[in-house]
């Protein structure tokens, strides 16, 4: 048998640079460590940096020459992050923790009811 590998959901246009750099689970580091805030980007990122820290020397040099189709300030890319999770297998409330929303939230990012909680329709 062959391997079965794991789909995930399509990177949205912001995410895609990115991840045509960083590859899957360094894009979600990425995100994680960065998402919302602007970073600052060099063909020769210093050591210590952070950057370096979560996703690698190659990979902050390559996001360096790339920056230009980068944004100023790193996507959140919640609802894409908590699709791509959810197809990691992760469960709900594991997934509402690692973005920092309510389950509720997380519902509506994938578009799933909890068991149980089917419209009533209730008559007078």
């Amino acid at each position: 048998m062959g391997d079965v590998t794991p789909t995930f959901p399509r990177p949205t246009a912001q995410v895609q640079p990115y991840f045509e750099v960083l590859g899957l689970q360094d894009t979600l580091r990425f995100l994680e460590a960065f998402g919302g805030t602007e970073v600052r980007y060099s063909l020769k990122p210093r050591q210590t940096s952070k950057l370096v820290g979560v996703v690698g020397y190659a990979k902050a040099r390559a996001l360096g020459s790339v920056s230009h189709r980068l944004q100023r300030r790193t996507p959140i890319a919640k609802k894409w992050r908590a699709k791509v999770y959810r197809s990691m297998g992760l469960n709900i409330s594991d997934i509402a923790r690692k973005l920092s929303v309510s389950d509720v939230t997380v519902r509506k990012y994938l578009d799933e009811r909890p068991p149980g909680d089917e419209a009533q329709l209730s008559f007078f």
